[in-house]
């Protein structure tokens, strides 16, 4: 099998990720089992990663070359704040990942991120596929259990809600994933980012959440 088919098989055996834009911010979501084929590795793994107080970034795929991935973009979003003296874009960080991945597309990072967070000019969500392709979304869902996500975001998902209108829906769509996917499961995180910044919903805000969405 070509280096390409294993880096598109190894995302797709693990993980649900979503993001969603809102009219005043954006939400990001995982599930936060890490598995090794059949084998649950960790049940407490972390897939959603503050990169600033306005960007954050989700992981599917292969944990190692994520992380990577990650530390290179939070290294140059503090870069970009100290050199501009104002917050790198959510446009610019995508980008910045699209071409660190298009640039090792002969020996792939196996993973699939989405970038999100809000800036000067609104609120984004960027989905990268392992060979830096970029695509803009409004609502999207990545890993093994994004098919059953999709189920409940694409019946649900109106653009111009608010993102307290949103929490419920993505609850649901985490939790059916959870309980449907393999891969998916044991407990999930949920991150907004909006004017005030970056904030992980606590366990019993996420409970509170999944009753309202029931």
């Amino acid at each position: 099998m070509s280096q390409n088919n294993i880096a598109s098989q190894l995302v797709l055996k693990g993980t649900t990720t979503i993001g969603v834009v809102c009219k005043d911010g954006v939400i990001l979501a995982s599930d936060t089992r890490v598995t090794m084929g059949y084998y649950v590795a960790h049940k407490a793994g972390k897939k959603v990663y503050k990169i600033d107080d306005h960007i954050g970034m989700t992981i599917a795929g292969t944990v190692a070359d994520a992380q990577r991935v990650v530390d290179i973009l939070i290294a140059n979003a503090h870069l970009y704040k100290i050199n501009m003296n104002r917050p790198m874009p959510i446009s610019s960080a995508a980008r910045l990942v699209a071409n660190l991945l298009f640039n090792n597309r002969f020996i792939p990072l196996a993973t699939q991120v989405l970038v999100g967070g809000i800036d000067d000019t609104g609120s984004h969500v960027y989905n990268l596929d392992p060979y830096g392709s970029l695509t803009e979304e409004k609502m999207v869902s990545t890993g093994s259990g994004s098919p059953i996500a999709y189920g409940i975001l694409e019946d649900k998902y109106k653009e111009g809600q608010s993102i307290i209108e949103t929490l419920p829906m993505i609850t649901r769509a985490v939790n059916a994933a959870m309980k449907r996917d393999v891969a998916s499961g044991n407990n999930y995180n949920i991150i907004v980012i909006d004017d005030h910044g970056y904030k992980e919903l606590t366990d019993e805000e996420k409970a509170k959440l999944l009753n309202a969405g029931s």
